[in-house]
């Protein structure tokens, strides 16, 4: 029976904590679950979700997937600990590693996530930071590998904010080598230090492309995909970041220049009319909520890797 391989990294703070091989790994893992042809028990585990930022998915399937492996959750909102009140990340680590066995935590700065891990006993799990959504990226690579089996085929367009999704995009894309390509306005590229790590695992350096010109990057693409322009945080750049979007909208005229089996993703929450039509989000090749459900099942093979 298939059974989940230690990962090398005791933390998941980047998609660089993993190998391609180990990726491969939990893709596999997480479809495992998916079938229902694997079960692993993880008796008395306890998973501890420290969330900064409001969520749905994250938090549920984290939740789910903990039981399902057997185990509980304890929810510690910053509202309710003492660390809302201002008690040192070092101090909290150390303490709740005594009672979990891991730790998703979803926060603004990556240095607080890493402080956390650097305090921690336990596993630290990035369930979201401003600068990357790693979760989120291989439950993006599972939802692809189920329609197209082959990543070399596979032509990957992220059409909006170079923001945390397209950064976990952009690496877990280099580890796989798939293409993979940016589209935003001016002033809106994903992190340069991003780009450069990027550049530095690609084998083929043409596989990663950022343009100005969304049409430009969805000829011949395989997968669209977008996000919210504003992301939690940013309400007051709302109006201003809706502006300097325009012509960003993943629409029919847009999809037209896709290949003509081009599926459609969405992390969520979706604004309609704002970064994709409500036609593109319900059209028959949206994948979106097949997406979400994938959160669940590689979220399961995470904590299996990350606890066994």
């Amino acid at each position: 029976m298939l059974k989940p391989n230690k990962l090398v990294n005791s933390n998941f703070l980047s998609c660089l904590d993993l190998s391609a091989e180990e990726v491969f790994d939990i893709l596999n893992l997480a479809q495992n679950f998916k079938n229902k042809t694997l079960n692993i028990e993880f008796k008395d585990k306890v998973l501890g979700l420290i969330f900064d930022k409001s969520s749905t998915r994250t938090r549920v399937s984290f939740q789910v997937a903990m039981s399902r492996l057997g185990g509980t959750t304890i929810d510690l909102n910053p509202n309710t600990a003492q660390i809302g009140r201002g008690e040192p990340i070092k101090d909290t680590a150390r303490v709740l590693s005594r009672y979990c066995d891991a730790l998703a935590i979803r926060t603004f700065k990556q240095s607080d996530l890493e402080e956390y891990a650097n305090w921690s006993s336990k596993p630290v799990i990035n369930a979201l930071t401003d600068l990357e959504h790693p979760c989120q990226a291989l439950a993006d690579f599972m939802t692809i590998k189920e329609e197209f089996i082959d990543f070399s085929k596979v032509v990957l367009t992220f059409i909006g904010d170079g923001n945390n999704v397209a950064n976990s995009l952009i690496l877990c894309g280099a580890l796989l080598d798939v293409e993979v390509r940016i589209a935003c306005p001016k002033g809106y590229e994903p992190n340069p230090l991003i780009l450069e790590r990027a550049n530095e695992i690609y084998e083929n350096k043409n596989l990663l492309k950022v343009t100005n010109d969304p049409y430009v990057a969805v000829s011949g693409a395989n997968v669209l995909y977008t996000d919210v322009w504003s992301s939690m945080g940013e309400e007051s750049l709302k109006e201003e970041k809706d502006n300097d979007f325009a012509g960003f909208t993943v629409d029919s005229d847009l999809v037209s220049k896709a290949d003509k089996n081009a599926i459609i993703l969405h992390c969520l929450p979706a604004y309609r009319s704002k970064e994709i039509t409500e036609e593109v989000f319900e059209g028959e090749n949206n994948r979106i909520f097949q997406q979400a459900e994938n959160r669940l099942h590689i979220q399961q093979a995470l904590l299996a890797s990350l606890l066994s």
